[in-house]
């Protein structure tokens, strides 16, 4: 058989991109909810149909061999292309119904969750919302993956495979003891950074950056700072922590309402003019962008959510 003849069904694809994301033959299965027989078979079915090995079996793990690689995000392009397909044909295309699972970074889905789940109950009932929540690399990687079909980063996000949508800017704020000089002030600049010892959120989140990034732009290293062996996973343990000490961090003005109830810190604001904040956008596949229409309503939706989050 000619690959001019042959043709894999969407369940033969379904498989190989299936087994490619999870690596392992039984998780892949399971998530199909189909038997491991019937697993190998399919992909015994497209492998034979190509003429390729897109698997790679071993005892120990599953490897996607590079042809498999390259022919991966052609396949996850058709199997996307067949959902919109079903879409139109239900009438769905650019509504938010049925199941949707997106990612968001643990820096914005405790402080806008509340606000973003009553209003998808208000205006979009039939939308059945499953949030991730995780680091961006790991949501990125989910993303390309497929196991995600959008999540709501801190931009820019520097892959050509994901397109993002631009949703809102978010000013920081600095958190310090109650009884700080600066507490209480509003026209901070950058080089107050200077003055504080910074505690900072562990590797591997994105504001951990972004802060980086703001101390640079006055010559200031995170890194000398007497708290910089600290690791913490939350902003709640870094908040409690500037309550217990004399150091000091930057949050988000999402997280403030939520964060600094707490006895024994007070906040301060940047003057107007100087900018330090980050900007969030909602990424998704760009071989997903025949959505752009759905994802375009979810990240109104998200906006919405931030600015009510705010307003509190």
């Amino acid at each position: 058989m000619s690959y001019k003849e042959y043709r894999p069904t969407l369940a033969q694809l379904r498989t190989f991109v299936t087994i490619a994301e999870t690596r392992h033959f039984g998780a892949a299965a399971a998530k199909l909810s189909i038997s491991q027989p019937s697993l190998s078979q399919a992909l015994v079915a497209i492998e034979s149909g190509l003429g390729v090995q897109l698997i790679e079996r071993s005892t120990r793990r599953v490897i996607v061999t590079p042809v498999g690689e390259t022919l991966l995000p052609y396949a996850k392009a058709t199997l996307d292309a067949a959902d919109l397909f079903m879409a139109h044909a239900h009438g769905a295309v650019g509504t938010l119904s049925g199941k949707l699972t997106i990612g968001m970074i643990p820096t914005i889905a405790p402080y806008i969750l509340p606000e973003l789940l009553a209003l998808i109950e208000q205006e979009y009932p039939d939308l059945e919302l499953k949030i991730i929540e995780d680091q961006t690399d790991h949501l990125t990687q989910m993303l390309r993956d497929g196991q995600l079909e959008c999540a709501v980063l801190a931009l820019p996000i520097e892959d050509t495979n994901l397109a993002q949508l631009s949703l809102y800017s978010e000013n920081f704020h600095m958190v310090i003891k109650k009884d700080h000089p600066f507490a209480g002030r509003e026209d901070l600049g950058l080089e107050s950074l200077r003055d504080v010892d910074l505690y900072l959120l562990d590797d591997g989140h994105c504001l951990r950056d972004q802060i980086v990034d703001l101390c640079r732009q006055v010559d200031v290293n995170p890194k000398n700072s007497r708290n910089a062996e600290t690791r913490a996973a939350s902003l709640t343990t870094v908040i409690q922590l500037v309550g217990a000490g004399h150091g000091a961090t930057l949050i988000p003005e999402s997280a403030l309402s939520v964060e600094c109830e707490r006895p024994g810190v007070s906040t301060a604001s940047f003057a107007p003019e100087v900018t330090a904040q980050r900007q969030v956008g909602l990424v998704y596949r760009a071989s997903a962008a025949t959505r752009e229409e759905e994802f375009g309503k979810l990240g109104a939706l998200i906006s919405s959510a931030f600015q009510r989050t705010i307003a509190h």
